[in-house]
């Protein structure tokens, strides 16, 4: 057997609006300072922006070795064509094995671009990543520590691990909240490196003429309680209950794939494989079946409350406390004793 072992940093891209760096970037940042240890290779960050190098301390408090920042005023607000051209001449100089993604609307629509320039493959929408040597029985070849992209397929019914041993970087993009956001440690220490680019005409022939972005209404990523409905409460009227046990309990509210579907609630409130991935200290799930695919988005809550007539609901496979019961009955008796104590 011929053992191929590669070597190469370990990268993630920072992602940034208006000076802020994004959480999804501090999240991979810990899970590549994990894999950069085990692959025993330096963990980086690139950073493209205009006035976003103080930024670099923050990553490197988070497990960045290195940061890589392209500063040029035309790089203040993201566009596709110069951040990508950034990204792919810094993969090109310094050729990484591991280059990952927010699955975020921007790492959605940079990352293929950038995978077809350096014709490198790509997963979308990764759960975990792993390390693993890979045998190719075929060609009687052993890859050595290779990224394993995990992430549901066919519907969220199977779970797929994906490996790219032939182009490299190896690339994925993850979801926003899969990852836990390691604590800072300010006293870290890393390189600031300021990379020159060189832009073309043909990468500015977008101009961006109006921005208008619109306020998050809705954060539950940062809640510490949700109280979330599905298909199971009925109608966007009976859903009012939710909001009123979310009310009384100081609680967001969330929902499943079904409910938001039937016109329930906005798509902002969805929980799960195609919303937001949560992990709050309570969740409470009320007429939700628990199919994998809203699983996959709430499994790791501190404690989990499922209210459902259903005794067979898959959603008590995950629960810590079940009810069986008519949500309609079950949730006006909870939120009276609610109010009673208080």
């Amino acid at each position: 057997m011929i053992e191929v072992n590669r070597q190469g940093e370990v990268w993630v891209f920072a992602e940034q609006e208006d000076g802020e760096l994004h959480d999804i970037s501090l999240e991979l940042c810990g899970k590549a300072r994990e894999l950069a240890d085990r692959l025993g290779v330096r963990m980086a960050a690139i950073l493209p922006g205009h006035e976003v190098k103080y930024l670099s301390r923050r990553l490197i408090a988070h497990g960045a070795d290195k940061v890589y920042v392209v500063e040029d005023e035309r790089l203040e607000h993201y566009q596709t064509q110069p951040y990508a051209r950034a990204v792919c001449t810094l993969i090109a100089k310094h050729k990484p094995q591991i280059v990952i993604y927010g699955a975020s609307a921007i790492g959605r629509d940079l990352a293929p671009r950038i995978a077809s320039e350096m014709r490198a493959g790509l997963t979308a929408d990764c759960t975990d990543l792993d390390i693993a040597d890979v045998e190719d029985k075929v060609a009687k070849t052993v890859h050595k520590n290779l990224l394993l992209q995990i992430r549901p397929a066919f519907g969220g019914n199977i779970i797929a691990t994906i490996i790219n041993p032939e182009r490299w970087p190896q690339m994925a993009t993850v979801r926003e909240g899969v990852m836990p956001m390691g604590q800072p440690d300010d006293s870290r220490t890393g390189e600031i490196i300021e990379e020159p680019v060189e832009f073309g005409p043909a990468d500015f022939a977008v101009r961006l003429l109006e921005r208008h972005r619109e306020p998050r209404t809705v954060n539950l990523k940062a809640a510490r309680t949700i109280v979330a409905g599905g298909g199971g409460v009925g109608s966007k009227d009976a859903f009012r209950l939710i909001h009123e046990l979310a009310g009384a309990m100081g609680a967001a509210v969330g929902a499943s794939r079904a409910a938001v579907d039937s016109g329930f609630i906005g798509k902002e409130h969805q929980v799960g494989q195609t919303g937001t991935t949560v992990r709050p200290a309570l969740y409470i799930a009320a007429g939700i079946s628990g199919a994998v695919q809203h699983r996959a988005g709430m499994e790791e809550s501190a404690k989990i409350i499922a209210i459902n007539s259903d005794a067979e609901a898959p959603i008590f496979s995950v629960a810590h406390y079940g009810i069986v019961g008519d949500l309609h009955q079950v949730i006006p008796m909870m939120i009276k004793a609610i109010k009673e104590r208080v």
